[in-house]
Formats: C-alpha cells, structure tokens, sequence
C-alpha cells in the first residue's frame, strides 16, 4: 500500500533556492496584497535575511576556527562571557536571543578567543532548539581543543514565548553543558559559575 505521505524535496547544498516567490505566496495566503508598496520589495528582503540567518548551514568548523590552535603552557581556566547572539527557534521560526557564557581548561593547547564566538554564531544561524545549540557549541570546542573539560552556561529569550502562546514577557530560559572537568569536578564547576556570576546578567 501506497504511503499518501507527501515528499518534501531538499535542495543538494550550494544550490540556489529562490525563497520571494514562496513569501510572495505566503503574504497572499495570509490575507495581503504583495504588490502594494509597502510589500513590493517584501519577499526579497525576507529572502535575503532567512539566508543570512541560516547561513550556519554553510559554515565549516575547520574554516572558522582557520588554524587558531596555539601550544601554550597554560592550566588555568579560559573563560569568554557574555557573548550575545540570535537564532531562530525551529518549532515556530520566531527568534530567540541571548548571551552564553564559554569556559575551557585548556591541557596542551588554547584557541584563539575571537573563534569562540565564531563557533556561537555558526550554531545559532540555524533552526534551533536552545538546548542543542548549547551542547553543540560545547561539544565543537571539546573536540577541537581537546581541553580536560568545557562548561557552556546559555540564557535566553524566546519570542514563542513572548508573542504567542503563554505571552510571558520577562520570563528566560537558562541551559548548561558541563563536560570533563566541568562535570566531574564541583571546585572546577564552582570557579567557572563564581567568573561567570551569571545571576547578574538580567535574565
């Protein structure tokens, strides 16, 4: 027996897919007229912002980090806090934005500290769960560091949850992800939460 199921067709990567005309479609199904003036440019411009905000797809782990592995002789912990960013939540495609806040105890080498905020931003330009995008970041700097533990502390903001639904403005979400040291370590754990004092960032 056949499945009635239908077949969503992806696109092989590097190929262009024009996304305006499905916004044109979708400005008409909504009740709009896309060639008022106000719409006319509409579908480009949203075209033009979705692939910027997806672009994480096309990013490349090794091209980000580009190299930027230095042997150092260094055992204390690195930390980089408060790095800003915005993805979009891929049950509503509504945003989410926030801060997370990045730790690592390096073992034989460190990372060059502008690469950790390229690491955020290659996750959260793509459709995200918060929970994911802080284990991946988490697990990315594990694996190209190979540091003796990693701690990611994320808090957010999520438009699903500010414009529809329970419409609760002022409420933030708040994920973890504690590997190695970070995890097996309570002083470790302790040190990184005292230098993040994360409880005074505002969410």
């Amino acid at each position: 027996m056949k499945s009635n199921k239908a077949i969503v067709k992806v696109m092989p990567k590097g190929k262009e897919q024009e996304i305006a005309p499905l916004i044109e479609e979708l400005l008409g199904r909504l009740g709009e007229d896309p060639q008022r003036d106000g719409l006319l440019r509409t579908p480009h411009r949203v075209e033009r912002a979705l692939k910027f905000l997806t672009s994480g797809y096309d990013m490349d782990v090794q091209k980000v980090l580009n190299g930027a592995l230095y042997d150092v002789k260094y055992d204390e912990m690195v930390v980089v806090k408060d790095i800003e960013f915005f993805s979009m939540c891929e049950h509503h495609m509504l945003p989410f934005f926030g801060k997370m806040h990045v730790a690592y105890l390096p073992q034989k080498k460190v990372i060059g500290l502008s690469k950790i905020p390229r690491i955020v931003d290659m996750f959260a330009r793509r459709l995200q769960i918060q929970e994911r995008l802080t284990q991946e970041v988490a697990q990315t700097l594990q694996e190209a560091v190979r540091p003796l533990g990693v701690g990611v502390i994320c808090e957010a903001r999520h438009f699903c949850m500010m414009m529809r639904g329970v419409e609760k403005q002022h409420s933030g979400a708040m994920t973890s992800a504690m590997l190695g040291a970070f995890r097996d370590r309570k002083e470790t754990r302790d040190e990184f939460l005292a230098l993040v004092n994360h409880k005074a960032n505002g969410f």
